[in-house]
C-alpha cells in the first residue's frame, strides 16, 4: 500500500475542500452573521490537517495500484464528511458528532436526507456550504480533482473506476484529463443557466444559485422548509423538473449531444429511452390516482405528479407538495423510481437504468431460453455486447444493494421504526434519493427523530450507495490486505 501517495492526495484534496469553506467565509462576512466563527475554525483546522497530510506524503512515488485507489476514494469520502461537518458543530447547528457527520456525509453523497428541522434559521455562510458539500459530490470528489490536478494523471484511471458510477463508463476525449474537464464543463454550465432561470422567474440571487446547485447536483437541499414549494412558482417548478431530467441522464450522452450535435444519438440510445418512458408511466399513473383520490386540477395534477416523479428518479429530492398525504399506490410508483434512478455516469443515484435495460434483456432471453434450448441470445444494449461476466456483476450488484437494504430494514424495525419508512428510509440511502415515504417520517420531515446509531449505519449506506457498493466493500474483505 503506498501510504505516502495516499497521504500526499488527501492533503491535496482537502485544500481543495477548504477553498470552498473560505468562499463560504466570504459569503457570512458580507451578511455579517455569527457563523463566520464556525467557518473560519473549520477552514483553519481543515488547511492544518491538509499540511500535515502533505508533509506525511512528501517523497511519494505517483504509482498507484488498484488496491490504492480504492481504499483513497473511500478514505477521501469519509474525510471530506468529517471536515464538512465542523461548521455545524463549532457553530452549534447541531449539537452532536453523529447528526454532523450524516448531514455531511448527505451532503456529499447527494442523498439529501437531512436532520436539520429549520433550515430556514440557519445562517447564509452554512446554508451554502450544505449545497456546495452537494456540488462537489455532484460529480465526484476525485473527479473534480483529476479535472484540475494533473500531476494525479498516473493513477486517475483507477480513481476513476472506483468512483464511476453505473456499469459502463464512456470515453470522451483520449486523456482523462479532458473528459474530466468536459464534463464539468457541462456541470457548471448547467448550473449556471438553471441559476440564471430561476432568478428570471422570481428568486432572489442567493436562493436562485443554491438551488441550482442542488438540483444539478441532483442532491435536494434547500434553503427553505417547504423547498421549492416555498415558492408556489409553477415556472419555478418546470424549470427544476427540466434541470434535474436533464440532470440524471448520462453526462457523456449530454456533452455529445451538446457539444457534438449527436442528439438523435441521444434519442436511440437504449438507457435514455428506459429513463424517459419510466418517467411517462410513472406521472401518468399518479396523475390518475391525484385526480380520483385528490382533488387537484389537471393542470395541478401533472405539474406535482411530474415534479415528484422525476425528482425520485433522479434521487433529487426536491418537493413542491406533500407525497405523503396521496393514495398508497403512488408511494410504491415513486419507490420504483427511487430504486431504478438516474441513468450511469449521471449525477443521479440508484439502481441505474443501463442496469434495468440489461436486466431486462436477461430476463427477455431467459424466456426465450425456455423455448430453444439451444440458442445463442446475445445481450445486447447500444451495439454493445453485454459478456457474461458483466451479467454477473450485475446480479451480485442488484442481491448486495437488496441485501443491505434490508440489514438497515431489519435494525429499524427492531428500534420500533414503522414498516413503511424503515423500507424507504433503507430505499433511499441506498439510491441517494433523500425523501422518505411514510407517516411518521414523511418526505417534508427531517430525520432528527431516528437514533443515533442507526443514523451511522445509514451514513454507511449513503458512501456505499454513492460509490457504487463495491468499492468500499472490497476494502473489508482478507484479499484485499493481502500482499498480490
Amino acid at each position: 500500500m503506498n501510504a505516502k501517495l495516499i497521504f500526499k492526495i488527501l492533503g491535496s484534496l482537502l485544500n481543495i475542500e477548504a477553498a470552498f469553506m473560505a468562499l463560504c467565509l466570504v459569503v457570512s462576512l458580507c451578511y455579517q452573521e455569527p457563523d463566520m466563527l464556525a467557518l473560519g475554525s473549520t477552514l483553519g483546522i481543515t488547511l492544518l490537517a491538509a499540511l500535515l497530510l502533505r508533509f506525511l506524503g512528501r517523497g511519494a512515488s505517483n504509482a498507484l495500484s488498484r488496491h490504492d485507489a480504492y481504499l483513497l476514494v473511500t478514505v477521501v469520502w469519509i474525510a471530506f464528511a468529517a471536515f464538512g461537518s465542523l461548521p455545524f458543530l463549532i457553530g452549534g447547528y447541531i449539537s452532536n458528532v453523529s447528526d454532523a457527520f450524516f448531514e455531511a456525509m448527505s451532503g456529499l453523497t447527494t442523498t439529501g436526507a437531512t436532520v436539520i428541522d429549520h433550515v430556514e434559521g440557519m445562517p447564509h455562510g452554512v446554508l451554502l456550504w450544505r449545497s456546495l458539500t452537494q456540488w462537489i459530490g455532484g460529480l465526484g470528489i476525485v473527479f473534480f480533482t483529476i479535472a484540475i490536478l494533473p500531476s494525479f494523471v498516473g493513477g486517475s484511471i483507477k480513481i476513476f473506476a472506483a468512483e464511476a458510477t453505473g456499469p459502463v463508463q464512456s470515453k470522451l476525449q483520449p486523456r482523462l484529463t479532458m473528459s474530466a474537464k468536459a464534463l464539468w464543463g457541462v456541470y457548471i454550465v448547467l448550473t449556471a443557466v438553471c441559476a440564471l432561470l430561476f432568478f428570471v422567474f422570481g428568486m432572489g440571487g442567493f436562493d436562485a444559485i443554491n438551488y441550482a446547485m442542488t438540483i444539478t447536483a441532483t442532491g435536494g437541499f434547500a434553503t427553505h422548509d417547504a423547498s421549492t414549494g416555498y415558492f408556489n412558482n409553477p415556472a419555478i417548478d418546470y424549470t427544476a423538473i427540466v434541470f434535474m431530467f436533464v440532470s440524471g441522464i448520462s453526462f457523456a450522452m449530454l456533452y455529445a449531444a451538446l457539444f457534438k450535435w449527436r442528439i438523435k444519438h441521444l434519442l436511440k440510445n437504449a438507457e435514455f429511452r428506459f429513463y424517459s418512458s419510466l418517467i411517462l408511466v410513472s406521472t401518468l399513473v399518479i396523475v390518475y390516482f391525484l385526480l380520483r383520490y385528490n382533488d387537484y386540477s389537471v393542470a395541478d395534477a401533472i405539474r406535482v405528479s411530474l415534479f415528484q416523479v422525476v425528482s425520485f428518479i433522479t434521487t433529487t429530492g426536491m418537493f413542491n407538495e406533500d407525497a405523503a398525504q396521496w393514495h398508497h399506490i403512488t408511494w410504491v410508483v415513486l419507490s420504483l423510481c427511487m430504486f431504478f434512478g438516474g441513468c450511469a455516469g449521471s449525477t443521479a443515484g440508484g439502481f441505474k437504468c443501463a442496469r434495468g435495460v440489461i436486466a431486462l434483456k436477461i430476463l427477455r432471453n431467459e424466456i426465450r431460453h425456455r423455448l430453444h434450448p439451444k440458442a445463442i441470445l446475445p445481450v445486447k444494449v447500444n451495439d454493445m455486447t453485454i459478456n457474461s461476466l458483466g451479467q454477473i456483476t450485475l446480479i451480485a450488484f442488484l442481491m448486495v444493494f437488496f441485501l443491505l437494504c434490508f440489514i438497515a430494514y431489519f435494525i429499524m424495525i427492531l428500534v420500533g421504526v414503522d414498516s413503511t419508512n424503515s423500507f424507504t428510509i433503507a430505499l433511499s440511502c441506498a439510491s441517494n434519493v433523500g425523501p422518505t415515504l411514510g407517516l411518521e417520517i414523511g418526505p417534508t420531515m427531517s430525520w432528527s427523530v431516528l437514533p443515533m446509531f442507526v443514523k451511522w449505519i445509514l451514513s454507511a449506506l449513503m458512501l456505499m450507495g454513492r460509490l457504487e457498493i463495491f468499492t468500499v466493500l472490497v476494502i473489508f474483505t482478507p484479499a484485499f490486505w493481502r500482499n498480490n
